[in-house]
């Protein structure tokens, strides 16, 4: 499967934030709070889980904890007895049997941070694992975007980088634990898979079925969510289809133990409103390319597809003290409500 769809890393990458002084107001805030609120087996207090999009695990750490090297580049040199991830052997990475084993895999650099977005739908994937032979990714899943798809930019779906690009994840792993050999449950796009992430389960969309204009089957089908519909309630989802999910997901569970959470999205803030109380997310940045790129994706937020967890008009939180508890945000937040409750010294129990 060509993606990794989550990088949990827990309480470690807000252990070795704090370590490094990036976030040192964080720990100086939350030194205060030193008595634990419960009786606990172990001193973790907060989990905090980044959703990673449409990245394969090989992709980052295909030949760790070995690097190039290359000249201009910043070096990596991994520590003494450092243990190798589960990723191409030599024989994968000089002999592999993708694009009929014309096609190897190849090393991006720095340059290269920006590729053309690669195919990661739902039939597409299935049809690259060709029943776990994983030799069909150069044919189904390379790039489809116009002025993407010429052999030169389809050999990019077996790109790698290495530690001297991604320097800093390597790093992460040089400090703490790294699941080499966790694997995706799902086929297909962000949306199932970030049901996947909260609930468990794919299935319990509603409509149960959607179709294209010509018929054939997509987002839904027989209640199964294989595409990417927007979140039905979500006044920034815009035109194009629309879904929404029944069943119970993390959320739910946590409010009914009373544990405090959140999920804090980039752009999930509302940057005007318009004369009937909808909500309008137009806040942008510029990407490393250059490029200025919408923040807020509506179907990467997926608590918003329940009722239960939904934020339909993006209400903030009623004070920072109250981020991680239910008021009208129902523990739907902007990024920015994320460092407040850092710095403020009250940041949920579990974090997304």
């Amino acid at each position: 499967m060509n993606r990794l769809v989550t990088l949990l890393i827990s309480i470690a990458v807000v252990s070795s934030l704090l370590s490094s002084g990036t976030l040192a107001s964080v720990k100086a805030a939350t030194a205060v709070d030193s008595t634990p609120s419960t009786n606990t087996k172990t001193p973790i207090k907060h989990v905090v889980v980044l959703f990673q999009e449409n990245v394969s695990f090989d992709h980052y750490f295909g030949t760790y904890p070995n690097a190039t090297n290359p000249p201009g580049e910043p070096k990596f040199t991994a520590a003494p007895n450092t243990p190798s991830a589960n990723g191409p052997n030599a024989a994968l990475l000089s002999n592999n049997p993708n694009g009929n084993y014309s096609m190897n895999p190849v090393r991006l650099d720095r340059s290269q941070a920006i590729t053309c977005d690669m195919n990661h739908e739902y039939t597409a994937e299935q049809q690259a694992y060709h029943g776990g032979l994983v030799d069909k990714f150069v044919e189904f899943t390379g790039p489809t975007d116009k002025g993407c798809t010429d052999v030169a930019h389809k050999k990019w779906v077996m790109g790698y980088y290495d530690g001297n690009t991604a320097t800093g994840l390597w790093n992460y792993a040089q400090h703490f634990a790294m699941s080499d050999n966790s694997f995706g449950t799902t086929f297909g796009p962000s949306t199932p898979a970030s049901f996947n992430l909260i609930s468990g389960t794919t299935v319990g969309g509603l409509p149960r079925n959607q179709f294209n204009d010509d018929g054939t089957p997509t987002g839904i089908v027989n209640g199964t969510v294989v595409g990417d519909a927007n979140p039905k309630v979500d006044d920034c989802s815009g035109k194009g289809l629309r879904m929404q999910m029944t069943g119970k997901n993390i959320g739910d569970v946590l409010n009914a133990k009373g544990i405090t959470w959140g999920w804090f999205q980039g752009g999930f803030k509302p940057t005007n409103t318009t004369t009937d109380g909808r909500a309008v997310c137009g806040a942008s940045h510029k990407n490393i390319n250059g490029t200025a790129v919408v923040d807020y994706i509506p179907h990467h937020a997926a608590f918003m597809y329940y009722n239960s967890t939904s934020n339909p008009h993006h209400l903030p939180p009623t004070s920072v003290s109250m981020i991680g508890h239910t008021d009208k945000a129902n523990h739907q937040y902007d990024l920015t409500d994320f460092w407040a409750a850092a710095q403020g010294g009250d940041m949920p129990a579990l974090v997304t």
